[in-house]
């Protein structure tokens, strides 16, 4: 039924929004499962962190799953978008610590339980804060099947992935080299680390030979790590050390002999073509001191700051140690120079601390078969689609060279790793449940990397491991997922290998890549810039559909996004344009009811052109959206809304609309309500809220917009004749409309008006659409003929298909316009000579900058088109 309510004169984003989307949750229209014959379609969310207030980035991906859950469930799916939040095992721990400081007390105080609890607490109060930020973009998600990464469903899946990983020998315990933050003191995955090049300095040390033959130069960026050396290396090949290789040199300050060995590994052009070996502090040195047999010792401890084996720097920061050692590395004559080095120093993305290269006992995935079966998946048809299609190298070019997962971190919150340690034997025990006589054991203390459970999500979410859960059967593989590019390795390489190791199954068809969103300027949004936009202040101010709206068309596929105040205010205008266009509709439509839409009657050239132009724009509509380019999608509909609807179809209307024909009359408010129709429904999954107030003021079937059928494309609405002859109207319009511009008439001015038409068929045309021109191009008289007579002093326009004259006798002043105009064109001359004069200054075109250089000849032809322009008025009217 049709609410009768009287519209608003403007739309109100604030007094409808929060009440559709509670009609909408209340009433179940979310809930995927209702249709088991519908096919089904799965989204689920990326999992925001539990950690703070959604972002733009996150405004940006959920507007676009939004945007297609809708989409398909119009088309007749069961689509299932599911929501779903992680626990974010850092950044919370982070916050939660943060928090306790405030209070004046720390996890250590609380122990790990209570600790645990008040994290608990934390996600509590921040997971409600997330679901009225999904409110407020009007998110269609199902809540009856909302998941979090720490619940006992996905927790169960966690232990059966780790457990069968373990035994299949794919994750293992050992010694080695990781990435270690000293700020929130736990291990890092390679890809939690940002690189950034800093200038530093180059240290160049000379070790002494221990038979006092001579010295050994080496050179270091990390100077305090020398205390931990157990080695030096030289290329076999470098001639300058082939006499050196087999003795020892003495490590200075610490005095220990340390063996110098050849190795492949060495550059001999970087530095002095020496290296010291650190075994326990270096990756690269960890791999080489495997291959001499060289003993690791590490020289600081988890914070940073040095230990035992630093010997008399015991205690001091590692970057304080560094000053001190240089400091008595110059007084013993061991430093030969400082070198300016600018090299590359990987920061913690979480805490930004300066990462350690650290020795340390951790937990391992083992990643060459799991990759190397993801490889082998995308050389065949049933290969995850990428879109765009770019990132596949980038993805698969990563899995060649990828690395062992880290996967154990030294926090209490996340997933506790399932493996007990005997408190007698040592034995290690790994399993889904606790070992008998858990008294004799000790469980690990560490938990899982946030992104080992994450990327289970696409299956976990849906109840594996019971693999006769009906939502897995039925949801699982997943569609689509939609990301920024930036989390290509931390997230998405992950699901799809995990998927394929335990589904046999790829986790979703296509990846859909967004970039990422930046400032007005171009800029990365960040704290430190203070250019950051808060989502929901957007929605305050200019409604949830006004930023969907610019999110989601406002960029192509894994482009970067330029956030603009200008584009959100001008797509509010665009929702008002609509509901200003709806007011004038349901007015006109008065007590028409959705039964009363007939289109088999006679239609007017403008009836059958907005038909045709309806139908083209559900196909583009529905093509686009199917391909991800939702800015295409946007565009075409914006351009039919606003040009084809609302600037010439809605205003041809008034007339049979303010005519007496009544059957003319029905037959356009047939055509009015049905496209209005069509056109709600294309654009309720970019603008949910204002189609839905709109549509249930005008005639139509069913309780809600959300569940109506999309538009399909209808062949007999189809009118090639209507949409050529229309475009014969239009051209002539729009070329009146133009000289009356040039010529500054008042677009109300009555003028006189001659179109000579190419041939009968035209004149035909222009004839019968005679009241059309009559309405927009205001005549004083209007002659349309084969052989019109020609005005001796008129101005002329051409158009495909016709000619158009207006005698310039009683539309102006002839005098006083060549004056003017004599004007003007002084005025253009003098802006013609004055860029001009910068153009031809070698100084301004070499030296300034080349967008500058290039706006000032953009101004050079604007002037001279003018001018010309100009000349050719002057001459008609002396003519």
């Amino acid at each position: 039924m049709t609410d009768t309510k009287e519209m608003a004169t403007k739309y109100n984003p604030g007094q409808t929004e929060e009440k559709w989307y509670d009609i909408w949750k209340e009433k179940g229209y979310f809930k995927a499962g209702n249709a088991p014959e519908k096919k089904p379609y799965t989204i689920v969310i990326p999992p925001p962190n539990v950690t703070g207030k959604l972002h733009l980035g996150h405004a940006w991906d959920t507007t676009m799953q939004d945007l297609l859950t809708r989409f398909k469930r119009m088309q007749g799916y069961d689509a299932l978008y599911l929501p779903g939040m992680d626990h974010a095992g850092i950044a919370t721990q982070a916050k939660v610590d943060a928090k306790l400081r405030e209070q004046g007390t720390s996890r250590y105080d609380l122990g790990r339980e209570k600790f645990l609890d008040v994290s608990w607490e934390w996600k509590k109060e921040y997971a409600e804060f997330i679901r009225k930020q999904w409110a407020k973009l009007g998110l269609s998600l199902d809540y009856s099947r909302e998941r979090f990464t720490l619940d006992e469903g996905l927790s169960k899946a966690v232990k059966e992935v780790f457990v069968k990983l373990y035994k299949k020998g794919l994750i293992y315990r050992g010694e080695y080299i990781i990435n270690w933050d000293p700020a929130t003191k736990t291990a890092l995955s390679d890809i939690e680390v940002i690189y950034k090049e800093v200038p530093g300095k180059l240290y160049h040390l000379r070790y002494p030979l221990a038979d006092g033959s001579g010295r050994i130069e080496i050179a270091t960026t990390r100077p305090e790590t020398m205390l931990g050396d157990s080695g030096i290396a030289v290329h076999p090949d470098d001639d300058r050390y082939k006499e050196m290789v087999g003795k020892k040199a003495i490590l200075p300050i610490v005095g220990r002999e340390i063996p110098i060995v050849a190795d492949d590994y060495v550059d001999m052009s970087f530095g002095s073509g020496a290296v010291k070996i650190t075994p326990a502090h270096d990756p690269n040195d960890f791999d080489l001191g495997n291959r001499h047999d060289l003993s690791r010792i590490l020289v600081m401890d988890e914070s940073g700051t040095m230990n035992d084996n630093a010997g008399k720097y015991k205690g001091l920061d590692r970057f304080e140690c560094r000053k001190q050692i240089i400091k008595d590395l110059e007084k013993d004559g061991i430093l030969k120079e400082i070198e300016e080095h600018t090299h590359s120093v990987g920061h913690s993305e979480r805490s930004g601390a300066v990462v350690e290269p650290y020795l340390s006992t951790q937990w391992f995935v083992k990643m060459e078969p799991l990759a190397d079966a993801t490889v082998k998946q995308q050389a065949t048809e049933e290969k995850v689609n990428f879109v765009p299609e770019r990132f596949n190298n980038t993805y698969l070019h990563w899995m060649d060279n990828i690395r062992d997962w880290c996967i154990s971190r030294q926090l209490w919150w996340g997933h506790r790793i399932p493996a007990w340690y005997h408190k007698e034997t040592g034995e290690v025990y790994v399993g889904i449940e606790e070992p008998e006589n858990p008294e004799h054991w000790t469980q690990d203390e560490d938990v899982l990397d946030t992104w080992f459970s994450s990327a289970l999500w696409p299956f976990s979410t849906l109840g594996w491991p019971d693999e006769e859960n009906p939502d897995f059967k039925r949801y699982f593989p997943t569609n689509v997922v939609i990301t920024g590019y930036d989390i290509i390795f931390f997230w998405v390489a992950r699901m799809i290998f995990q998927s394929l190791e335990f589904t046999g199954e790829k986790p979703f068809a296509d990846v859909l890549f967004h970039g990422l969103v930046r400032d007005a300027e171009g800029r990365k949004m960040s704290k430190s810039l203070g250019n950051g936009i808060d989502p929901m202040e957007v929605i305050d101010q200019y409604g949830a559909d006004a930023l969907r709206y610019t999110l989601a068309t406002g960029t192509t596929p894994g482009q970067d996004l330029r956030f603009q105040w200008e584009k959100v205010e001008a797509n509010w205008n665009f929702a008002n344009k609509i509901w200003n266009a709806s007011r004038f509709t349901i007015m006109n439509l008065g007590d028409f009811t959705f039964d009363d839409i007939d289109l088999s009657g006679d239609k007017s050239v403008s009836d059958k052109w907005i038909l045709s132009r309806l139908n083209d724009t559900i196909e583009k509509v529905t093509r686009f959206f199917d391909a991800y380019d939702f800015g295409e999608a946007g565009r075409h509909l914006y351009s039919f809304i606003w040009d084809d609807f609302c600037d010439w179809y809605i205003e041809m209307a008034k007339l049979p609309l303010y005519g007496e024909d009544e059957e003319a009359k029905r037959t356009t408010k047939s055509v009015l309500a049905y496209v209005l129709d069509k056109i709600l429904k294309l654009l309720h999954p970019l603008m949910p809220f204002v189609t839905e107030e709109i549509w249930q003021h005008i005639p139509h079937k069913g309780e809600t917009i959300l569940l109506a059928d999309w538009p399909e494309v209808k062949i007999s609405h189809q009118h090639d004749t209507a949409v050529q002859e229309m475009t014969l109207l239009q051209n002539i319009i729009r070329s009146i409309r133009n000289i009356r511009a040039e010529m500054n008439v008042a677009p109300s001015k009555p003028i006189d008006i001659r179109i000579m038409a190419a041939s009968d068929k035209e004149q035909d045309i222009l004839s019968k659409n005679r009241a059309y021109l009559e309405k927009f191009c205001h005549p004083e008289s209007l002659e349309i003929g084969t052989a019109v007579k020609v005005p001796e002093k008129s101005v002329s326009s051409v158009v495909t298909g016709a000619e158009i004259y207006l005698p310039l006798e009683g539309l102006i002043n002839i005098d006083e316009e060549i004056e003017r105009l004599k004007k003007e064109h002084e005025k253009l001359t003098f802006e013609v000579e004055r860029v001009q004069k910068k153009l031809n200054n070698p100084g301004f075109v070499n030296k300034a900058p080349a967008h500058v250089v290039d706006e000032e000849r953009t101004k050079e032809k604007d002037y001279l088109d003018k001018r010309q322009k100009v000349e050719v008025r002057i001459k008609e009217l002396n003519a």
